[in-house]
């Protein structure tokens, strides 16, 4: 592995909103998609964390990115929402919508949510761990679908006509563990691949194809025209499918291009089926009996989904977050553009606070 440059998180947040906000980013909007990003690094997920940084702000001064829009409910009845992006930051979005989401399931039991015009939002864990600390279940999926026209294969396919997919759900514990999983139904997310290329490293056989249709670990026979896999074979590609259904109830398909792709939210209020607290005690009861399986050879121990996130989030928290040189190259080369001096960037108390393990 090449050099690194190690952040503590509350640094690592104030650089990041400093460098949005001289792309005129509004600072409520940076200090949200600059929370949002440092989590994922605090998460263990390096792929949706501040790595992202430069692509934002190369859509930002490409026009694509309007870094001030605020979302909008476009239309909405008890227990549904249409949100309009903007064509804003799709974290700042995303956010907003499970905020609201979670208020209309504590009336209406159910909420469910479509998007339009919202950008990339991020790690849907984010959003799924936001459902579970309101006593809810929350289902995030992004994706979309066309021929002839995306990174990853259909099971069977030698050319793209998927996303990468990806779905998250969160499911409150009543500890600070929720039940979390959140994966890409493409066999890796296509950030997996940035981080790897930022670290010069091949891939495991399997993750994807090179432009001709022929497997490679060669990360960068992805970047020159190459192709994910679905995880599982036929059942990611039957999910990844899924996956677009969903997206396309808020009308963002083409016929005649076979299209369709969107985001879809659901939050679920677990006290309008059964006792929050005591469902809370039946899931972990659930999970800790998993835990207690005999490891198989080769295992150290059986874990659940949550685990890995937890455990990231306290390490990092106490040693720092490592961003590999190659990132940080991309991010001072930025930061030249826009005339940031990340050396000012110092950590707010407010910065700090964020990040105190209270989750």
């Amino acid at each position: 592995m090449g050099e690194t440059h190690c952040f503590q998180a509350g640094d690592l947040h104030a650089m990041t909103r400093r460098l949005l906000m001289a792309a005129d980013t509004p600072r409520p909007v940076a200090d949200d998609v600059a929370e949002i990003l440092v989590n994922s690094n605090l998460a263990g997920h390096d792929s949706h964390g501040v790595l992202r940084i430069p692509f934002y702000l190369q859509s930002i001064s490409e026009g694509g990115l309007d870094p001030a829009a605020e979302p909008r409910v476009a239309h909405e009845t008890a227990n549904t929402l249409l949100v309009d992006g903007n064509n804003g930051f799709g974290h700042y979005a995303a956010r907003k919508a499970m905020g609201l989401a979670i208020e209309k399931a504590a009336q209406a039991d159910v909420c469910c949510v479509s998007f339009v015009r919202i950008g990339h939002i991020g790690r849907l864990g984010e959003y799924a761990e936001a459902a579970t600390r309101a006593g809810c279940i929350g289902l995030i999926t992004v994706g979309g679908g066309a021929k002839h026209n995306g990174a990853t294969v259909p099971f069977g396919g030698r050319v793209g006509a998927l996303g990468t997919n990806p779905m998250a759900v969160g499911v409150p514990t009543g500890d600070d563990t929720p039940f979390i999983i959140d994966f890409a139904t493409s066999r890796v997310a296509e950030g997996k691949l940035q981080v790897a290329r930022s670290k010069n490293a091949d891939l495991p056989e399997g993750y994807i194809l090179d432009k001709h249709g022929n497997p490679s670990v060669r990360t960068m026979d992805f970047y020159e025209g190459g192709y994910l896999l679905p995880f599982g074979e036929h059942k990611g590609y039957a999910l990844a499918l899924l996956i677009c259904l969903l997206g396309g109830l808020s009308g963002n398909f083409n016929v005649e291009k076979g299209a369709m792709n969107g985001a879809f939210m659901q939050v679920v209020n677990v006290d309008a089926f059964t006792p929050l607290e005591a469902y809370q005690k039946g899931v972990r009861a659930l999970l800790d009996g998993m835990k207690a399986t005999p490891p198989a050879p080769g295992f150290d121990e059986v874990v659940v989904p949550g685990d890995f996130e937890r455990r990231f989030r306290v390490a990092r928290l106490a040693d720092g977050i490592e961003l590999p040189d190659t990132i940080y190259a991309q991010i001072q080369e930025w930061a030249g553009r826009l005339n940031v001096c990340l050396s000012e960037a110092a950590a707010e108390a407010a910065d700090i606070e964020r990040y105190q393990d209270s989750q």
